[in-house]
C-alpha cells in the first residue's frame, strides 16, 4: 500500500506529460517516421578511440531514405565497400547517411524530407536487420544528430542534498539525457 501511494504521489508530483518533441526548424527523420534508435550517440574520449558517432535508426531493406535538411551531396560513394551519402546543409552542419544506395552525386541539391536514396544491407550496422546510420558533424566535432529532432532534452540536477527517492548526488552537475527511441 505504501508503494502505491509512493507511485500515486510521485506521479502528481511529476505533472502533465511533456508534449512531443518538435524537430528543430528545417529538419526532419531521414526515414519516415514513427522510427525506433536501435542504438543512440555515444562519441569517443578523444578523437582517435573507438566510439558510435552517429545513431543507428531501424529501417528495412530497399526503404527511402530522406534528407534530414535542405543542402546540397558532399559525397556520394563507397568507404569500406560501404554505400554512403553525406549532404553539406548552409549552417556548416555535415549529414551522413548509410548504408545507402543513391543515384546522387555530390553537388547535387537535396531538400528536407526528399528521397536521396535506398537503405540496403550492406554494410549494416544491425545484421542481420537493416538500419540506418545517420550522422551529424560540424567540422572535425561529431554531434548527436537526434538533437537536430529536439529527442534528447537535457536536465540538469541540484549540485546539494539528496532528492527524495533517488539517492545522493554526486558534487558535480549530472546530466540525464532523454531516451532517443520516441
Amino acid at each position: 500500500m505504501r508503494l502505491l501511494a509512493a507511485l500515486i504521489g510521485l506521479s502528481l508530483l511529476a505533472g502533465p506529460a511533456a508534449p512531443a518533441p518538435v524537430p528543430l526548424e528545417g529538419w526532419g527523420w531521414p526515414l519516415p517516421p514513427p522510427r525506433h534508435v536501435v542504438r543512440g550517440f555515444d562519441p569517443p574520449a578523444q578523437p582517435w578511440l573507438p566510439g558510435h558517432r552517429g545513431v543507428d535508426i531501424a529501417g528495412y531493406a530497399g526503404e527511402p531514405v530522406l534528407a534530414a535538411g535542405d543542402g546540397v551531396v558532399s559525397f556520394a560513394g563507397s568507404v569500406a565497400r560501404v554505400p554512403v551519402i553525406s549532404v553539406r546543409h548552409a549552417d556548416g552542419l555535415l549529414t551522413t547517411y548509410q548504408p545507402v544506395q543513391t543515384r546522387l552525386r555530390a553537388g547535387d541539391p537535396v531538400e528536407m524530407g526528399h528521397r536521396i536514396g535506398r537503405l540496403v544491407l550492406t554494410g549494416s550496422h544491425c545484421l542481420p536487420d537493416a538500419c540506418l546510420h545517420w550522422g551529424l558533424r560540424r567540422g572535425v566535432d561529431y554531434l548527436d544528430p537526434l538533437a537536430l529532432l529536439r529527442l534528447n532534452p537535457v536536465r540538469l540536477l541540484p549540485l546539494e542534498g539528496p532528492l527524495e527517492g533517488i539517492g545522493p548526488v554526486d558534487d558535480e552537475i549530472r546530466v540525464v539525457e532523454g531516451r532517443g527511441d520516441q
